[in-house]
């Protein structure tokens, strides 16, 4: 269903993909696809410009049994993964059926799916990650930190992953060999850690604490993303990344509806959008769960946790 909606600027178009909101889902690396996890009517895969559902995609016969809490679409478009608390599958984008489905060794909080999708990486509650292997099945690389790890990424050219976790630190860490590269440390539990593409900059961000763009190969800050005082005392913070694919933009969602658009390295504010809410005469707000860059224009994408994509401009 397309809606108008009221708030300046206003979206282009806003598509309804859950009638009662959004527990997790993922936009593809151009917007084109979408993966998401309803709050009552389980999952499903949709073609955003046509807004048209394309598949059904569920753990299980009893959907609320198996809600999913986190997805993601690999950046050449082929596969597609879900993952409720203690499980995993692989989706086919071409055929919409399930290639492979895993039992967690632990409690899900978040997943990336590599190019191609060949492994499967997890951050989990028992303070890990791991790759899975897709292709073979297996865990191929296991993560250690002090707490749980609640954002993962890995870069499209699967050379380098990162780990966010509330033991108040990320590391970026080495694919072929498992080695720890660096260790980046916050005042707070990190809630999201985003690599740019070709795993040349990281973003972190941590509750009540900064927000900040990170140079890997130099192993050094090279910008902080401002948030005013008062939004960090009450622990606002950015629930959605995506760097460009020339790194000179940064795309950033709030749980506030808000998006932004900044210019690397300066961080300059270049458009900005408030998103509409689903009812305007209620208070609540909504998260903004996952942005991405269109590729035919210079428009932009943006999933909410109260139902909807939005194509921002």
């Amino acid at each position: 269903m397309l809606i108008a909606c009221s708030d300046q600027p206003k979206p282009s178009k806003s598509i309804e993909v859950a009638s009662k909101g959004i527990n997790g889902g993922a936009l593809s690396i151009d917007g084109e696809y979408a993966v998401v996890g309803s709050i009552f009517h389980g999952g499903s895969f949709w073609r955003t410009h046509a807004g048209e559902r394309i598949y059904n995609w569920n753990h299980s016969d009893q959907i609320d049994d198996r809600i999913i809490i986190s997805a993601d679409i690999d950046s050449t478009e082929t596969h597609a993964i879900t993952a409720d608390t203690s499980s995993i599958v692989l989706w086919n984008i071409n055929s919409g059926r399930a290639d492979r489905y895993w039992t967690s060794p632990a409690e899900v909080l978040d997943s990336k799916l590599s190019a191609g999708g060949h492994y499967a990486m997890l951050g989990l509650a028992d303070h890990s990650a791991v790759i899975f292997d897709a292709v073979r099945g297996g865990i191929t690389r296991s993560f250690y930190h002090k707490g749980r790890v609640r954002s993962v990424d890995m870069s499209e050219n699967n050379q380098v992953a990162m780990t966010g976790s509330e033991d108040h630190t990320a590391a970026v860490w080495q694919l072929n060999d498992g080695q720890r590269l660096f260790t980046i440390q916050h005042e707070e539990d990190v809630q999201l850690v985003k690599l740019s593409p070709n795993g040349q900059y990281a973003l972190t961000a941590a509750k009540y604490d900064s927000a900040k763009i990170w140079d890997i190969e130099k192993q050094m800050e090279v910008a902080n993303i401002p948030l005013k005082k008062e939004q960090l005392k009450r622990g606002v913070r950015l629930t959605a990344a995506r760097f460009s694919e020339n790194n000179r933009y940064l795309l950033l969602g709030y749980p506030q509806q808000k998006v932004e658009l900044r210019e690397l390295p300066s961080l300059a504010i270049v458009k900005a959008w408030e998103l509409p809410k689903r009812n305007q005469w209620q208070p609540s707000a909504a998260a903004v769960i996952d942005v991405a860059f269109d590729k035919h224009s210079q428009k932009f994408w943006a999933m909410s946790s109260n139902g909807f994509i939005h194509l921002l401009q």
